[in-house]
């Protein structure tokens, strides 16, 4: 039997292996990030190209001019408030909370007037909301 004691050998932490797979990971994660500059972006609204315009037998036309007047229905809405287009809302939707409110805003309308009838369609009870586009021409 052998009892002299034996020297302990220290762990070694060997490092290149977990170096070896930190710069896979990194040489992953840079191949993989796509880098976007969003400056760069040019948005031309509202143009999209559909395959046919869905016909609502429940909807309420909202049309948003470029200077920021309403018209529900094709009737004109008198002032600008979220509460007057509200009222004329709900004078507008015959099918009640079932109605669709399709919003036609001009392209150059100010984003303040959508959200305006979005606000007003939420104080009415309309939940469904869609926007209509024109298609762009090319087929």
């Amino acid at each position: 039997m052998n009892f002299r004691p034996r020297p302990k050998e220290e762990p070694e932490i060997n490092l290149i292996p977990f170096i070896d797979v930190l710069l896979v990971i990194l040489i992953f994660l840079m191949l993989s990030t796509t880098y976007s500059k969003f400056t760069e972006l040019q948005l031309r609204l509202p143009v999209a190209d559909t395959e046919a315009q869905r016909d609502y037998p429940k909807e309420v036309l909202v049309s948003v001019s470029s200077e920021g007047n309403f018209s529900v229905n094709k009737l004109p809405v008198l002032g600008r408030s979220v509460a007057e287009l509200a009222d004329a809302l709900q004078t507008g939707a015959k099918a009640g909370a079932e109605s669709v409110v399709i919003i036609y805003a001009d392209a150059a309308a100010r984003h303040q007037s959508v959200i305006t009838v979005m606000e007003a369609a939420k104080r009415a009870g309309l939940s469904h909301i869609t926007f209509a586009t024109q298609s762009s021409g090319a087929n």
